[in-house]
């Protein structure tokens, strides 16, 4: 820094240096007293440091401005003369205007280190200077950057003065300041008073009187409403006490109604809202601030618990997401996360929006943006939370322009092509069209595009476009002709040209269409008045109907779907009587179709079918019945088998239609349930009979058998709701007799389906569609759509003549049109979950106990491929009827679903009189229901788990049941499922020491034909039952509505109850928890079930393992729960629960243990270890997560335990490592076990570990010296995981020693700040662990050798990432001694070529130099004495 000189003769100039002076006016006309007062001024600025002639530019300060500040104070203070002629000569020197801005200017640009600013933290001049400054500005107001737009800040002097002020640390006189400032003010320019106003906050500062402030500005903004914005924001940050705040609002709203007045702002006003004039005050003050807006989420995301959030935080979002795309997306995670936690809720919303629509209107967009995010999310509360904004925003804007934003949005969203969004759009639009659709007509153009795209909709969503336009066409009919005619008729062309569409897809979208509309129509609770010349909306509806009923009377799968529609229509609504007249009268010709007369309970004849002999089977009735079902003739007749697929929804519309005619009751169809049916002969089944059969002849009697249990299927949902609800039309002794006819049928249904299992597996052939599927809502979860329209293309035409050749050829073009037509549509639409599955063959069954694979399930080549050996053999074939038909699975999406109501079968119990009372007779029929009680439940399982070919049966009637639905109807349920799991302990403890008849009479009372190879096996039957409770148990825990409804969740806990809880369970909880509460609940469930572990380790591992699996998710519910609890700020019972959870890990992890511990023989492993990888691997999971040290656990297993199998090639009898679930066929799963567990923990170790770096506090060394031995065991873990492939010639084995060694590397590097920190003092406990983890390293090296030369592809794979990251450590290794070991030595080299024995590889041995696999070597670290050697680094 350059000062000048004390001595003043070194401020005196010559004539030749004058001329080079920076003063404006000539020297010769400057007076001497103000020349002689500037240089006093500026002796003294030299004096304190400061060279005010530097060069053209800034003056120069020195370079601590606190001693200058600090000297000018003490040598102004004390002489007051001396300030004067210092302020006369500053002021004589900023004359010039050049000058001036060079006093304002600072040397670095953006800093605000100017003279002046420096000169005004001094306090004995600061307010004369003030003044100086304010005085000065009026000479600049003719400079205007709106018409000088290349003016900078620098140039702008009138800004340059403003600046000084803004952000002073302190203020002398700021009444006086502040008075001469709004003096000033006044007089501004309108962009200058702009530039004041807005900065008047860091300007006058935290002062606690701001009234002058208030007033001057009331009074200007009264004259110039211009400067609202800026007063506004200046309002938002000045210190204003109760009585200005109160003036302020008052103000504010009575210059805004006028600034809006003159903007016409929508014609909004606003007078005597203080509402508004916050909101309008907030807008202003988060606009344009993204760090304080930044703050403001992280204050609202801190919010946990609902009853914390208010209103105002809606606004606040709503407010910053107006700023734009900075903060945009963080305002929606936050909105869409608080709406999902359930911290925002409707009513909340309907606070914000109803009834404040002045408030709302210029946050529209803003709103409207919002709910067009949450509708697009995945999860389906968000979507719904999108719903309810959309409809609040169409009911509160009245206006048509508002209206059209909300319906734009809509279209947008169902245009998407993403099938949860389109959905939740149609739901919008119904709930929109059902309460507005007068009010929706005039803007029926707007939607009018959707009938346009019909073809890309799921079932669902059909049923949601054509409910919107039923209901606009029917509010229409009642509406003036210029309104809404145009509507109906365009929506009666649209269906009927898909109702005579060849296509069947269109045909399909027609029929929903047409009875959506019908249902509208024929609705007798709608009133409507049209004129004489119209027709009636019930002579509409039934021409309707004429027409869908003709255009596919022909085609069985469409009739199919016009029963099934008519049938949920009669279901849902109560249609008008000629609507109903005409579908008895329809439904009459179903006796004719399928029933034949008998004569005493027998045939008339007995003619055979294709050569097949018929027989009855399944007689309930006996010689009484009159009528039996032609299930044989038809099936074998070329020309009315197709009539067959259509019969089961024939029969459940003509049973709807009996029930709503005759006050609930079927007496009118009774004997149905009862009649028998005419189905091959039981000789078919024998071993000699099925060989004698040919190829079509096989066919027939599977085709007959699907049709029989379809039949049974309907039977049951139809006459189970003569008996599962109270019908005073029937009386106590029928509903007895309807009872045990069910529970027959069922046991008929359990035979059939056992037969057709067996029957398929022998004969594959892919069984045809008896009902519509139905996507799921949000997945697209059909079946494959090409192979369905295939084949139903196939079998489309009932064959009432032999087609002509031409006809035939026609017919094949069409079905090449239609492949063509849904090739491309597949192309269009995005892949499912589903098609990936069946793209890659790995579709199978859910749970986590089942591993087989199953096929694709509508591709009948896959159908071929079943190993047809046992089936071709003169062996006897033995079919257990409890076993679950794995070959029949594969098509079970294809069956007639059971509705709900069937369930209510699992209530009753058949006391019959037989040669014993053996109740396991009983569990195949309730071991069936409970199958389908499972299948129901995966429906509402979350999305996560793998999808099962069961799923696809769910009917479309049961997807339209919420959880809360369903569990409030299975809660009748839960006492008999404890019933049923009762029995089968008992059974299965009793053994199979029974009557082996007793299966045998119970099957011939209910007609079953006596067929030998049906086997019955009571331990088999009851482990099922045991299985198929514990997963429906587990499923109906775990849901999260029945966490969120306690009474659900305390009736579910309530049922699986032992008669007292051991005290050993709750005697260590403090406080003990009291009987009915819910953990009290938990614990007895726990309980209870883990003394049913213990009765089945003496008979299953598989049923073992489901048992430790179901008490597993009680821990996890329960932790739910926990979690439940303390998010809505209900912890008063959160001790006891906590304490009941640590109680239920612990037993848990014991459980796991005992678990792998017991000892099983070939018997209850049932097949051996094979395919029981996934189960052990859970339970060992579960094993060394809930033990008390899981890392001491895993070091046990790691380095004692497991290096004891590698030797043994054959199941260990004596065991003596303790874990008879450890043998070599279980290995390699307990090897992957390990290494994945070993990973968490040091995963979690490193997070742990980069905290305590990051944290500012000191760090005890107990704690370093703990998380050192924790990172050790880690590494011995590792060590001797990877050691085992030296004795271990897998290739799985090495494979997995390589990936998870490389991994454990790049997580072990994560440590190496927190090493380096405590090298000093903890050096050799960290060379120790380097020295450990080469070991590992090393022979990673090796394995990734020998895997290059041996071309080992499994391995090969996986090496670069592993050599990567122990490149990687290998250097930071390198780093940290050098820096931290004071003159250690580090030895890089190359190693020599050795095999996993140590051995030398022959042709390395002596040229080993040429190796490639450079290794670190840290035995080279040695004393810091020692000095380092050349050849240490190469």
């Amino acid at each position: 820094m350059v000062f000048l000189h004390q001595q003043k003769s070194s401020l005196k100039r010559d004539s030749s240096s004058s001329s080079k002076s920076t003063f404006p006016v000539p020297p010769s006309k400057i007076p001497k007293s103000v020349d002689s007062e500037i240089e006093k001024m500026v002796s003294i600025l030299a004096d304190a440091g400061c060279t005010l002639m530097y060069h053209s530019g800034p003056p120069c300060l020195p370079s601590d401005p606190n001693k200058f500040r600090r000297h000018l104070t003490n040598l102004l203070s004390h002489d007051s003369s001396l300030r004067s002629h210092f302020l006369v000569g500053f002021s004589s020197y900023v004359q010039s205007p050049k000058n001036f801005t060079r006093v304002l200017s600072s040397l670095s640009p953006g800093r605000s280190d100017s003279l002046v600013r420096q000169l005004l933290l001094v306090p004995c001049i600061q307010l004369d200077l003030m003044h100086m400054l304010l005085e000065k500005l009026p000479e600049y107001f003719d400079v205007n950057p709106e018409t000088h737009t290349s003016l900078s800040f620098e140039e702008d002097v009138g800004r340059l003065i403003i600046s000084q002020f803004r952000w002073l640390d302190f203020l002398v006189d700021p009444k006086s300041f502040t008075e001469k400032l709004m003096e000033v003010l006044c007089i501004c320019p309108l962009h200058l008073k702009k530039e004041i106003i807005g900065s008047l906050p860091e300007i006058i500062g935290d002062q606690s009187n701001n009234k002058s402030v208030i007033d001057s500005l009331q009074q200007m903004l009264s004259e110039d409403s211009a400067i609202i914005v800026p007063v506004l924001d200046s309002f938002s940050n000045l210190n204003l006490d109760d009585e200005l705040q109160e003036q302020h609002l008052k103000f504010v709203g009575v210059s805004n109604s006028r600034a809006s007045q003159q903007n016409k702002l929508k014609g909004k006003s606003l007078v005597d809202n203080s509402e508004a004039s916050i909101l309008d005050a907030l807008r202003s003050s988060l606009r344009f601030k993204n760090m304080l807006c930044q703050e403001i989420l992280k204050e609202i995301d801190g919010l946990k618990k609902p009853q914390d959030h208010k209103v105002i935080d809606i606004w606040l979002l709503v407010l910053m997401y107006m700023n734009g795309d900075p903060l945009r997306k963080s305002v929606s995670k936050i909105f869409k996360k608080k709406v999902i936690e359930d911290c925002i809720h409707n009513v909340m919303l309907d606070q914000c929006i109803h009834g404040n629509k002045e408030l709302v209107q210029d946050h529209f967009p803003s709103f409207l943006s919002l709910s067009e995010y949450l509708l697009a999310c995945k999860e389906q509360k968000a979507r719904e939370f999108g719903i309810h904004v959309y409809t609040c925003l169409f009911e509160e804007f009245t206006d048509t322009y508002s209206r059209q934003e909300v319906l734009g949005a809509l279209i947008t969203h169902v245009g998407s092509g993403v099938s949860f969004e389109v959905s939740s759009a149609l739901e919008t639009m119904a709930l929109l069209a059902s309460e507005y659709a007068r009010e929706l007509i005039p803007l029926s153009s707007h939607i009018n595009g959707i009938l346009d795209y019909l073809e890309g909709y799921s079932a669902q969503n059909l049923h949601k476009v054509y409910e919107v336009f039923s209901c606009l066409a029917l509010s229409a009919r009642t509406s003036a002709p210029c309104y809404g005619t145009s509507i109906a008729n365009e929506l009666l062309m649209v269906v009927r040209k898909q109702v005579s569409h060849s296509e069947l897809k269109y045909k399909k979208m027609g029929l929903i269409g047409a009875l959506k509309i019908v249902s509208y129509l024929g609705d007798a609770s709608i009133v409507t008045s049209t004129s004489p010349s119209q027709k009636s909306n019930a002579e509409e509806a039934v021409e309707l109907l004429k027409t869908s009923l003709n255009c596919c009377k022909q085609l069985y799968l469409p009739l199919t779907l016009f029963y099934d529609e008519l049938t949920a229509i009669l279901n849902s609504r109560t249609l008008q009587p000629e609507i109903i007249e005409w579908i008895v009268k329809h439904v009459g010709e179903f006796e004719s179709i399928y029933l034949s007369d008998l004569e005493g309970g027998q045939l008339s004849s007995k003619d055979s079918f294709c050569g097949i002999e018929g027989e009855l089977w399944m007689n309930l009735d006996g010689d009484i019945s009159p009528i039996c079902l032609n299930i044989l003739p038809l099936a074998s007749s070329s020309s009315q088998s197709a009539s067959l697929q259509v019969l089961h929804a024939n029969f459940l519309l003509l049973s709807t239609v009996e029930r709503l005619t005759n006050q609930g009751s079927l007496g009118g169809i009774d004997a149905l349930l009862g009649c028998p049916l005419h189905l091959p002969s039981s000789k078919c089944f024998s071993v000699a009979g099925w060989q004698s059969l040919t190829e079509k002849q096989k066919q027939i009697v599977t085709l007959s058998l699907y049709h029989a249990a379809n039949w049974i299927r309907e039977l049951l949902n139809a006459f189970c709701t003569q008996v599962a609800g109270r019908l005073e039309c029937i009386s106590q002794t029928t509903k007895q007799e309807i009872i045990a006819k069910l529970l027959k049928r069922v046991r008929n249904l359990v035979v059939l389906e056992s037969l057709l299992n067996y029957a398929i597996k022998c004969c594959p052939q892919s069984l045809p569609d008896v009902h519509l599927h139905v996507e799921k809502c949000g997945s697209s979860l059909l079946s494959k759509p090409n192979n369905m329209g295939h084949m139903e293309k196939k079998n489309e035409h009932i064959k009432t003549y032999d087609s002509a050749s031409q006809d035939k050829k026609r017919r094949h073009k069409k079905i090449s049109k239609a492949s063509t037509i849904s090739d491309t549509n597949c192309k269009l639409r995005q892949p499912t979950i589903l098609d990936v599955l069946r793209k890659s063959g790995n579709l199978t069954s859910q749970g986590v106990l089942t591993e087989d694979a199953l096929s694709t399930v509508s591709n009948s080549s896959k159908f071929g491929s079943v190993d047809e050996t046992s089936c071709g053999s003169n062996e006897p074939v033995i079919v257990e009827v409890s076993a679950l038909a794995k070959v029949l699975e594969t098509q079970r999406f294809k069956f007639r679903p059971l509705l709900f109501p069937c369930l209510s079968i699992l209530t009753f119990s058949k006391n019959q009189d037989s040669c014993c009372s053996d109740p396991a007779a009983e569990l195949p029929l309730y071991l069936y229901l409970l199958r389908d009680l499972h299948y129901k439940l995966d429906y509402f399982s979350p999305p996560s788990k793998l999808l099962s070919p069961r799923f696809f049966s769910i009917p479309a009637g049961f997807t339209r049941m919420t959880v809360e639905k369903f569990l409030s109807e299975v809660k009748s349920v839960l006492p008999y499922l404890r019933k049923h799991f009762d029995s089968a302990v008992t059974l299965l403890k009793e053994g199979d020491e029974t009557c082996e008849d007793h299966w045998k009479v119970q099957s011939a009372i209910t007609g079953n034909p006596d067929i030998p190879n049906l086997m019955f096996s009571k331990s088999s039957v009851s482990s099922l039952v045991i299985k198929e409770v514990l997963n429906c148990f587990s499923k109906m825990l775990n849901l999260p509505e029945a966490q969120k409804d306690k009474s659900v969740l305390s009736d579910l806990l309530q049922s699986f109850q032992p008669i007292e809880i051991p005290a050993s369970v709750i005697s260590d909880i403090q406080p003990i928890p009291l009987p009915g509460t819910i953990d009290y609940l938990y614990l007895g469930a726990f309980s209870f079930l883990e003394g049913v572990l213990n009765i089945a380790c003496s008979f299953s591992f598989m049923l073992a393992s489901e048992s430790l699996l179901t008490l597993e998710s009680i821990v996890i519910s329960l932790q739910k729960f926990l979690d439940t609890l303390e998010g809505n700020g209900k912890s008063t019972h959160s001790k006891s629960i906590e304490g009941s959870l640590h109680v239920l890990h612990k037993r848990l992890g014991t459980s796991a243990q005992n678990l792998l511990q017991c000892k099983w023989d070939n018997e209850s492993l049932e097949n051996g270890w094979k395919n029981k990888g996934d189960i052990v691997q859970k339970i060992l999971w579960i094993y060394l997560e809930h033990s008390k040290s899981t890392c001491d656990l895993l070091h046990e297993l790691a380095c004692s335990i497991l290096p004891q199998v590698t030797l043994h090639r054959t199941i260990i009898e004596d065991n003596h490592h303790g874990f008879p679930t450890l043998c070599p066929a279980t290995l390699f799963v307990w090897y992957r076990v390990l290494h994945e567990v070993n990973l968490s923990i040091l995963n979690k170790l490193m997070k742990e570990v980069v905290h305590l770096e990051r944290c500012k506090t000191a760090v005890r060394p107990e704690t370093i010296q703990s998380h050192l031995m924790k990172m050790h065991k880690c590494v011995n873990v590792v060590v001797s995981l990877v050691s085992m492939c030296r004795n271990h010639e897998k290739v799985t084995v090495h494979g997995m020693a390589v990936k998870y060694g490389g991994k454990f590397v790049d997580f072990f590097l994560k440590s190496f700040d927190f090493l380096q920190a405590h090298f000093q003092t903890h050096n050799e406990t960290i060379i120790q662990l380097l020295k450990e983890l080469q070991k590992a390293t090393r022979t990673i090296q090796i394995l990734c050798s020998e895997a290059k030369g041996l071309k080992q592809t499994v391995i090969t794979s996986k090496i670069p990432a592993t050599k990567r990251s122990m490149e990687r450590f290998l250097f930071r290794v390198k780093a940290l001694l050098h820096t931290k070991s004071s003159g250690c030595t580090f030895w890089m080299g190359n190693l020599k070529h050795k095999d996993l024995m140590g051995q030398v590889v022959s042709s390395q041995a002596y040229v080993d130099h040429l190796s490639n696999n450079v290794e670190e070597d840290l035995e080279g670290a040695v004393h810091e004495d020692q000095p380092i050697s050349p050849a240490s680094e190469h």
